[in-house]
């Protein structure tokens, strides 16, 4: 299916479902469905973010991944007040992008169109570029203080892989490039060697702990994650955040996906949504699962984390400081990117 033919069933899913949403105030496209031309083939291994602005507070439950029309959606309901002036958004190194073009699906008071235009006109702008990467460094930052060594190990893990993975977007925000989530990895080797620095990408890989491991290797990783993704998909009741990532319907983004990635000779790039997946599936079957089927998949985690460096919570503490340590180099490398980016304007 085209990309734009993608956006249209999810504004028809917009307008059927979204104004029943309390303080509906808009809907608009995010992740790579917002910045792929219309006439790009989306690919089966991805999903439409659908970002519903409401005014409610809070914000009601997100309704997560859902089929429609032949299309998987990925439905979030966005806080109003998060898009409460273009200067928000401009700084913000996930939303400015999704309003960098019209992406708007649904606009009942021409508020989401004003921004649009605004956001717009000062995208590429350094200055909004800059705070845009400030904004992703913090967000490492803020991340890994949240690493808590009395919380499970899965749960520690998350802790310290997302904002790890975040040093990606910091390079790609400077690049004016999405800052994907599943395929974070693979854009930022590509943002790297686009601009003669993909040296500097094997530093990023040595964050992540998976710079070394050779492909069958992670293949085994793979297989392991997709046992006990259909074991968590099976018994998934409790509401978590992520729960649709863990789910039937998900199972072509989390297994496929990786699959492809592997099979592409991207095996080092599918290890970051593999540990994601793994850790938040043993949350699942801790939460909603016997005991026995936990334990079942808990050696090929363990199998996983040493693999990585980040067996046990002393190392992933280790790992956290030395992700800060290098967020020096990493603003240097953003700064160089931004001094070449040709698209970037005073």
């Amino acid at each position: 299916m085209r990309v734009g033919d993608a956006r249209a069933v999810a504004s028809r899913w917009v307008a059927e479902h979204a104004p029943g949403v309390p303080a509906f105030a808009g809907a608009f496209l995010a992740g790579s469905a917002a910045w792929l031309p219309a006439d790009a083939e989306l690919p089966a291994t991805s999903d439409v973010d659908v970002l519903v602005v409401t005014a409610a507070t809070p914000a009601p439950p997100k309704p997560g991944k859902l089929r429609f029309g032949g299309v998987l959606l990925e439905v979030t309901y966005l806080p109003a007040d998060r898009l409460a002036s273009p200067e928000q958004v401009l700084s913000s190194c996930h939303l400015a992008g999704s309003l960098r073009v019209d992406t708007v699906l649904a606009d009942p008071t021409g508020r989401l169109g004003r921004l649009q235009a605004a956001v717009a006109r000062h995208f590429a702008e350094r200055r909004w570029v800059r705070r845009r990467c400030q904004d992703a460094e913090a967000r490492i930052v803020d991340g890994l203080a949240r690493l808590d060594r009395s919380r499970p190990l899965p749960a520690q893990v998350l802790a310290w892989l997302f904002p790890t993975g975040v040093t990606t977007h910091v390079l790609l925000t400077a690049g004016l490039r999405n800052p994907t989530v599943r395929l974070r990895y693979l854009a930022v080797q590509g943002l790297l060697a686009d601009y003669g620095r993909a040296g500097f990408y094997e530093e990023l890989l040595a964050l992540l702990g998976c710079g070394h491991l050779a492909r069958r290797r992670v293949e085994e990783h793979l297989t392991a994650m997709t046992a006990v993704f259909d074991a968590a998909a099976a018994v998934a009741r409790t509401r978590f955040p992520f729960a649709s990532d863990i789910a039937v319907a998900a199972r072509p983004i989390a297994v496929a996906g990786g699959r492809d990635l592997v099979a592409g000779g991207h095996h080092r790039e599918a290890v970051f949504w593999i540990a994601a997946t793994y850790a938040r599936c043993l949350n699942v079957l801790a939460a909603d699962a016997p005991a026995a089927i936990r334990a079942r998949h808990e050696p090929g985690f363990a199998a996983l984390l040493g693999d990585l460096g980040v067996a046990d919570p002393a190392a992933l503490g280790r790992r956290a400081r030395e992700v800060l340590g290098f967020l020096p180099r990493l603003r240097q490398e953003a700064e160089a990117i931004l001094a070449a980016n040709p698209d970037i304007v005073d």
